[in-house]
């Protein structure tokens, strides 16, 4: 369903407990990204499993994914990446090996810092991948997003979110739902666990722009690489992951197609395999 409205938070200081967490470890750290409009609880049962495997973990929450919708909508993904940049280079100097993995938009935030820091990244996983939003859940009305990204229209139009919600379990899919459906545009009540219930037509488009920037670099990617998505994810189809693996340089690359999950694997059905497949391609290149 799409929303538009003029109205705006005044008030654009933090409304959303900050979900970014540190787990200790050993002088392995595995460094994960959470989605656009997410929470870093996304990443959660990837994170305890790591852990629990001896790697030291982080999980930063993404720039102004504590404010008020008004300030996300108006964050470009350049500052993004910046402010996840800026934790990458707070821990990189105090551990032998570093892993990174991101969910979405998180995941093409992971391949920049693969690009800038390649050298450094020992491993990269994609988690369904967002380089294009043609998975089969997406509204009939995203053929129009290029048109309305060059108008200030992008700024009072929202999706809001709907069934399935990127999530194939029954049981979460209810939490959310209980949520997302009541939800009014300014209600932050619950959005540290479940992430915001409306997607800002300019967020849309900042992932759209750095589709275009990864796009542009993914022949310099050299990283050791495993793509994982769901067969029918709801969000993004298989076409990304392919993309990506037929253009990156990376020797060592492969996809694991789930056949259980929609967009969230992190969180969905199968993330228990997502968890085993993450950690074993991580423990496979400690050096």
């Amino acid at each position: 369903m799409v929303i538009f409205s003029f109205k705006e938070d005044r008030d654009k200081t933090a409304k959303v407990l900050n979900t970014g967490f540190f787990l200790p470890g050993d002088k392995n750290l595995c460094f994960l990204i959470h989605g656009l409009t997410g929470t870093a609880k996304e990443m959660g049962a990837i994170a305890q499993r790591l852990n629990k495997q001896g790697f030291s973990v982080v999980v930063p929450l993404m720039l102004n994914h504590d404010k008020s919708i008004s300030c996300l909508k108006r964050t470009a993904w350049q500052d993004i990446y910046r402010s996840i940049r800026d934790e990458f280079v707070k821990y990189a100097d105090n551990y032998d090996n570093i892993f990174v993995a991101g969910l979405s938009f998180g995941a093409l935030i992971g391949i920049l810092l693969a690009n800038e820091f390649p050298g450094r990244i020992k491993a990269l996983n994609c988690f369904s991948p967002t380089l294009f939003y043609d998975g089969w859940g997406n509204p009939r009305s995203r053929v129009f997003l290029p048109l309305v990204y060059k108008t200030p229209f992008k700024y009072w139009l929202y999706f809001k979110e709907e069934y399935p919600y990127g999530l194939k379990n029954e049981r979460l899919r209810s939490k959310v739902e209980s949520f997302y459906k009541e939800a009014s545009l300014f209600d932050y009540s619950k959005v540290h666990l479940y992430g915001y219930p409306v997607i800002p037509i300019a967020c849309i488009y900042q992932n759209s722009l750095l589709a275009k920037k990864v796009i542009s670099i993914l022949k310099n990617i050299n990283t050791p690489l495993q793509l994982l998505q769901a067969r029918e994810d709801d969000v993004t189809s298989p076409k990304n992951s392919y993309y990506i693996y037929n253009r990156v340089s990376s020797r060592e690359k492969e996809i694991v197609f789930l056949e259980d999950s929609y967009h969230i694997i992190t969180a969905d059905q199968e993330r228990d395999k997502v968890a085993d497949k993450t950690v074993a391609f991580f423990e496979k290149h400690k050096s």
